[in-house]
């Protein structure tokens, strides 16, 4: 298992998602059970945004991570693009920082591009970063251009990392975003990293390959998705689950080293792209 260099700490590489968490009342015990079993066994990075659930799954998370050593913990939240100006910027940081419960962010990313000027959105970010609030600075959704254009802008080398849609269904990256993040020493974040089939349409649960290197390592094909999806030691990955055995699960598959031969078998079945490819979203 290859731990994952960010923000100038080295972290295991399957972290935490917490899209749709925190909203029903009903479940907030059990959510709250699956963060901490996720933490009990080697997770550190909890991916979380103000977007979700109105700051609910903000909410949840700063009361999950309540008994834990924070210096151990990874958080990462996201503001949308509307408040991503200098001046709304510290405002919703302050609102996120207090539904975690937490004095700072290990990272904060820009949700997706908007309208407010990168080099706004980045200044702000770069003085939040002297005040203590966070460590570092990333984005969300941007595809090659993107974050071409990002890092051509003062102080735009600062990015830390850029969360994507990436599973293996979902692999366009892999021509170009890819390669150009692994040449500037960008990690990559994946979100649904267990997806099931997306663009391709086909379910890849059922999927000989996947089944026949599954029972190989004794696993189920959820872990060979994720094993796939960090194999390059240079993605987190953060599934959401809100059940404390597939959390469990989940952070096993980081034990998996997928071989060569297994790698150019996933690729028969579902090869790396060809040409550059629209960023996959949501």
């Amino acid at each position: 298992m290859k731990r994952v260099k960010i923000s100038g700490k080295e972290v295991f590489p399957i972290g935490l998602g917490t899209s749709n968490v925190g909203d029903k009342a009903d479940k907030f015990d059990q959510e709250v059970e699956a963060i901490q079993a996720g933490l009990d066994n080697g997770v550190q990075v909890i991916d979380t945004a103000e977007m979700y659930g109105d700051g609910n799954a903000e909410r949840l998370v700063g009361h999950a991570i309540e008994p834990f050593e924070r210096e151990n913990l990874f958080i990462v939240s996201k503001v949308l693009p509307g408040n991503a100006s200098k001046k709304q910027i510290p405002i919703s940081l302050d609102n996120s920082l207090k539904r975690l419960k937490t004095d700072y962010l290990d990272l904060y990313l820009l949700h997706w591009k908007g309208s407010i000027p990168l080099e706004e959105t980045i200044e702000a970010m770069e003085k939040a970063k002297m005040q203590g609030k966070i460590k570092s600075w990333g984005v969300s959704n941007f595809d090659v251009n993107d974050m071409t254009k990002l890092l051509k802008l003062p102080n735009g080398h600062y990015c830390a990392t850029n969360q994507v849609r990436y599973n293996l269904g979902d692999r366009g990256i892999d021509y170009d975003l890819v390669p150009m993040m692994i040449e500037n020493s960008i990690p990559l974040m994946a979100y649904a990293p267990v997806a099931r089939g997306d663009r391709l349409g086909k379910d890849l649960t059922k999927q000989k390959v996947l089944l026949d290197i599954s029972k190989k390592y004794n696993a189920d094909v959820f872990q060979i998705l994720l094993a796939w999806s960090i194999r390059s030691g240079h993605t987190i990955a953060i599934p959401k689950s809100s059940n404390k055995e597939h959390v469990i699960n989940n952070v096993k598959a980081a034990d998996i080293q997928l071989t060569k031969e297994d790698l150019a078998k996933i690729d028969s079945v579902y090869p790396e792209p060809s040409i550059s490819e629209p960023l996959a979203l949501w």
